[in-house]
């Protein structure tokens, strides 16, 4: 077994779903550009429905708006145009986001066809701050090009549309032109620190250090000059545990440690940077203090949370020093925990084949109405809570807020054919929103019972490679490591704290303040 074998690669691949800064405000547009050309004279259908819209009368627009949109009024094909763009912005109004988004999807598909075209950037834009990834918004804001957002129209929201238009080239790989949309975000704009930070990770998707270090730094010594900016604050943290993700991957393991001893253990990044930071001392041969973070994460005050290869690393320290006893009842330790933990999840999964099934039952997990054996309940419900899962259950829960304002409309409203569509549109697209939400909890699953399934697979050949250990038939390369860990390591013998720290032995109960300084004290038996 060898170090090559053993050392994780930390992954540096983010998946997330952020939420818009809170000092940004909902823009009133009420204003078709100047650009566009004339639509010639609207009938009295469509006067009507723009001085509803004036008046504020919005659920009486929406009516006579869809009149002229089908064809009922006789207005030309320009002023259909025009109701179309009119009728997003009145159900925005009326807070029917998810249906407003869907009349200015028919104007992004009709492209520059369509009259309203570039204006309707300006909404995608709003409604991006009401409507989670999950509703497509940055599908249809990734049909224009960077040059369309740079028309002057568009001055106010035009940082916001960079970045919006980098996180879809983000999401579909084109991380050249995503890294170009977020470097086009200027320092003093609201959007700038969650640009860089994407900025940042762009470049570590495309394997460049350097640069994506540079984004980080760049990004904390914004934070270091504007302490008391909230949304600059939220990534700083985010960039600490990026840089040490990117130092770690260029084997500048002590460069690693040193950001991820940055995060606080307030934070709740906190335990899984203790974690990779375990990785990181192992690699530098501080098997002490790589012990001590495991035995940290092993602690009743995380019992909801889950690194079962944290049991694996423990049992290869071992492993490394000939401590072969305590290798042994590592390995054993996680064979007492994940293997029937994955059987129980594989069940949970045959069980429940179906997304929309699969969606009810996330539910009942996440409430913890499951009937799952109590760990079992914790584990599931630990990757089940990611940011990414829960903006998208909560965009069916925003269709299920429509659906209800749907339903508790003034009965006249209730009865004309806008409401209607508005009620078919809404049921569909929540329909939709289930079974999407289902699948992704579904391959939230399914990854940890293939992570599960990956551990086992390690821990069967560390158990192999302990077995050659004890009856003394390791191989010739693996001795060589063993004895370049013995001569290397650090930290393993006597433990001797600095003036700020105390030595006081472990003695089976866990302290709150003593999490995270945890030494392991293991004495090599490699060669005796």
């Amino acid at each position: 077994m060898s170090r090559r074998f053993v050392t994780s690669l930390l992954s540096t691949v983010f998946a997330l779903s952020i939420a818009a800064p809170a000092s940004a405000k909902k823009p009133d547009f009420e204003f078709a550009p100047e650009t566009i050309e004339k639509s010639g004279p609207p009938t009295k259908t469509m006067q009507k429905a723009l001085k509803l819209y004036e008046n504020k009368d919005y659920y009486s627009a929406s009516i006579e708006l869809h009149k002229v949109i089908e064809g009922e009024s006789g207005d030309s094909d320009a002023n259909k145009q025009r109701a179309e763009f009119w009728m997003g912005k009145t159900l925005y109004h009326l807070g029917f986001f998810s249906a407003s988004l869907s009349y200015f999807d028919r104007i992004v598909q009709k492209g520059s066809a369509h009259r309203y075209y570039n204006a309707t950037l300006k909404w995608l834009a709003s409604l991006s701050r009401q409507l989670p990834e999950s509703a497509g918004i940055l599908k249809r804001i990734g049909k224009y090009d960077k040059s369309q957002l740079e028309q002057p129209a568009l001055a106010k929201v035009k940082d916001e549309l960079f970045y919006l238009l980098g996180r879809y080239h983000y999401r579909e790989g084109n991380f050249k032109e995503a890294i170009s949309l977020f470097g086009s975000v200027p320092t003093s704009s609201v959007f700038y620190a969650r640009a860089k930070f994407m900025e940042g990770i762009s470049y570590v998707r495309t394997y460049k250090a350097k640069p994506a270090s540079r984004a980080f730094k760049a990004l904390l010594r914004t934070a270091k000059e504007a302490p008391k900016a909230a949304e600059i604050k939220k990534f700083e943290e985010l960039s600490k545990l990026s840089l040490a993700r990117v130092f770690y991957s260029v084997g500048q393991y002590k460069l690693a440690i040193k950001y991820y001893d940055l995060i606080p253990q307030a934070s709740r990044n906190w335990l899984q940077s203790l974690f990779e930071a375990s990785w990181a001392h192992f690699q530098r041969n501080n098997f002490s203090k790589a012990l001590g973070n495991i035995h940290t994460l092993n602690a009743p005050y995380f019992e909801n949370e889950f690194f079962p290869e944290s049991l694996i690393l423990k049992a290869v320290i071992y492993f490394q020093n000939c401590l072969y006893k305590q290798a042994e009842a590592s390995v054993k330790e996680f064979y007492a925990r994940y293997p029937a933990m994955k059987k129980e999840l594989n069940a949970i999964i045959k069980g429940h084949k179906d997304p929309a099934d699969f969606y009810e039952y996330t539910i009942k997990i996440r409430k913890r109405e499951a009937n799952l054996p109590p760990e079992i309940g914790r584990y599931a419900r630990s990757v089940l809570r990611d940011k990414v899962l829960s903006k998208t259950f909560k965009y069916v829960e925003e269709l299920d807020r429509e659906l209800k304002q749907v339903q508790n409309a003034d009965p006249a409203w209730k009865a004309t054919a806008i409401a209607g569509v508005v009620l078919t549109d809404l049921t569909l697209q929540k329909s939709l929103a289930q079974n999407s939400a289902g699948d992704l909890a579904q391959r939230r699953i399914k990854r940890l019972v293939s992570e599960i399934n990956e551990l086992q697979k390690q821990a069967i050949k560390v158990e192999y490679e302990i077995i050659n250990g004890q009856k003394n038939k390791i191989s010739a390369e693996m001795r060589k490591e063993q004895q370049a860990a013995a001569r290397q390591a650090t930290g393993t013998g006597h433990i001797s704290p600095d003036d700020e720290h105390l030595y006081w032995p472990f003695d089976g109960q866990y302290w709150r303040d003593e999490l995270g300084y945890y030494r392991v004290k293991l004495k090599n038996q490699c060669g005796r």
